[in-house]
């Protein structure tokens, strides 16, 4: 066996990168990232899925790189090294990874974030990543921000209480949500042999969870004989309590939700918690995305959000929302994203799993699946109570067409009538297929 191959097969599994392949006619000699390679339509490449590292060459422009490279990093985000000619100007980063994000490291778990700090784009929402092994605690606590959650992996318990004294227990898993309105305390519990892992999003970019209201950090801070007269119970019961917040602990293993109920127990008329991927999709010709609002979350009055699964080689077509920004989390998968934010300005990001991206309220874009034999999975989330979305596509279907051909093809009928003929039906493909286009139409133009 040859060294790059046991090498390839070595270094994945202790968790470092495999060698870049490259292209087999090589960077100068063939190859989307060669220096003599010609492509007019920026078409879509797969650097990571098919082994590639870009270099920037575009259609005889460019020249290569002399000094210090993170060739990793490069082939992660492979449109800044190489971007499409139709990007213009300047744009500040809409890209965040998780995995440059700071981990805090507790008993038997972990949390990190991307808020406003690390990523300057995400002003209107933040965002935590948190895991919790069997039986863990995230304890009892609430915040200032409404808390909307996506279960990312395994099962967890949630508790919530309303404003009526009205308690709230249930069981999720993979797909499932919850959200908790400001104010309202709250505790989650890893279950089963693997606990859990979450995507948690709050409705404000400066979000921290640092400044979280923690049980015990309030009664630690606060004088004994006040918990004393609270609870008439002898001041020195207290001198048992915890020195300071637990944050995520061991805890002990939880019994069944009727088991756990306490005497008091009075059940919320509040549902905090729905089963997104049982959502009724929309299905398009390359994908389906399941939509999860106030309509059908009714709780949910700052978060609206969309699972999309896009079909390889698909795409959510080109489309903006009027009423927030998209706050984007990648789940699987890898994509293209270009972001055009008017005056000329446009920018091309990329994307894997575990990364953040940001497109502000009313910039065109779409997304782009790069792989052609595997899904892309996205959440796309707004502060927002509805989500709300226009296509281009449907706007050009329901324009008046001579209108349409005025703007676009004002001195190219044959290109005018393939484009009609396109949109005439004006139905919006929220994800579309594969990209194609006739012989005829092809041959004529």
């Amino acid at each position: 066996m040859r060294v790059t191959e046991l090498a390839s097969l070595l270094l994945p599994a202790l968790g470092l990168a495999a060698p870049v392949k490259q292209h087999p006619l090589g960077s100068s000699h063939g190859g989307p990232y060669a220096r003599n390679h010609n492509d007019p339509y920026d078409r879509k490449v797969d650097s990571v899925g098919e082994g590639l590292h870009p270099e920037p060459y575009r259609n005889g422009l460019g020249t290569s790189v002399l000094g210090p490279r993170n060739r990793n990093r490069e082939q992660q985000d492979p449109d800044m090294v190489r971007p499409p000619s139709t990007d213009h100007g300047s744009m500040p980063s809409m890209r965040w990874s998780f995995a440059d994000s700071h981990t805090r490291i507790e008993e038997n778990g972990w949390t990190r974030q991307t808020t406003v700090r690390e990523l300057p784009s995400s002003k209107q929402i933040a965002g935590v990543n948190m895991r919790l092994d069997e039986g863990v605690i995230r304890e009892l606590h609430w915040h200032k921000e409404a808390e909307w959650a996506y279960v990312l992996a395994g099962n967890v318990r949630v508790t919530a209480l309303d404003v009526e004294g009205g308690s709230f227990i249930d069981d999720l898993s993979e797909g499932d949500l919850w959200y908790f309105p400001s104010g309202h305390p709250h505790s989650l519990q890893g279950l089963g042999p693997n606990g859990t892992e979450f995507l948690l999003v709050f409705d404000d970019g400066g979000f921290s969870e640092e400044s979280t209201f923690i049980l015990t950090d309030w009664l630690a801070h606060t004088p004994k004989s006040v918990l004393s007269e609270n609870f008439r119970l002898p001041p020195e019961l207290f001198e048992h309590l915890p020195a300071g917040e637990k944050y995520i602990f061991q805890g002990s293993t939880p019994g069944s939700i009727d088991e756990e109920k306490p005497a008091a127990f009075k059940k919320s008329k509040l549902q905090f918690t729905h089963h997104m991927l049982d959502t009724p999709p929309k299905i398009g010709s390359g994908g389906q995305a399941r939509i999860v609002d106030s309509r059908n979350f009714p709780i949910s009055k700052t978060i609206a959000a969309g699972h999309l699964s896009i079909g390889p080689g698909s795409m959510r077509e080109m489309h903006w929302h009027p009423n927030a920004d998209e706050w984007s989390f990648f789940i699987k998968g890898r994509a293209r994203v270009t972001i055009f934010a008017a005056e000329g300005n446009a920018r091309t990001f990329d994307y894997m799993a575990g990364d953040v991206g940001v497109i502000p309220q009313n910039m065109g874009h779409f997304i782009e699946n790069l792989s052609d034999e595997e899904d892309l999975e996205v959440l796309e989330i707004f502060r927002a109570d509805q989500f709300m979305d226009f296509s281009l596509f449907q706007w050009m279907g329901e324009t008046p067409a001579r209108l349409v051909r005025d703007h676009v093809f004002q001195h190219h009928p044959k290109a005018a009538e393939a484009f009609l003929k396109s949109v005439e039906g004006a139905e919006k493909d929220v994800i579309k297929d594969l990209y194609y286009k006739s012989p005829e139409v092809e041959g004529e133009l």
